[in-house]
């Protein structure tokens, strides 16, 4: 189970969360904060700002399951004061798109 399966329509998006143990919240979080994600308690949880429109919403679910997906969080963790979280959101943002752009091909052919 993967961000694949979940983008080519194999599983939904509850799936993929309940094999990542994640969570999804809309909170009211800052304008210039779409979303994050964070573990406790052996938990991924996924806030997402819900002043967002509902197409940025799903485009911000995806990114922060990139994060999971990579097995990003721990390693941001370690990373947050060497200032190096940008690396991370590039990366989680570049497999989005790698992702999407595979699909997009599979599709044409």
């Amino acid at each position: 189970m993967n961000l694949y399966s979940l983008l080519i329509g194999d599983i939904t998006q509850q799936e993929l969360l309940n094999y990542y143990n994640a969570t999804i919240t809309y909170e009211n979080l800052p304008n210039d904060v779409d979303g994050c994600v964070f573990s406790y308690k052996d938990v991924n949880n996924i806030m997402i700002n819900k002043n967002l429109s509902q197409y940025k919403r799903k485009k911000v679910v995806l990114h922060e399951l990139a994060h999971i997906e990579l097995n990003q969080l721990n390693q941001i963790n370690k990373d947050m004061l060497a200032f190096k979280v940008s690396k991370y959101e590039d990366e989680a943002d570049k497999y989005v798109k790698l992702l999407l752009e595979s699909i997009k091909m599979i599709k044409t052919c």
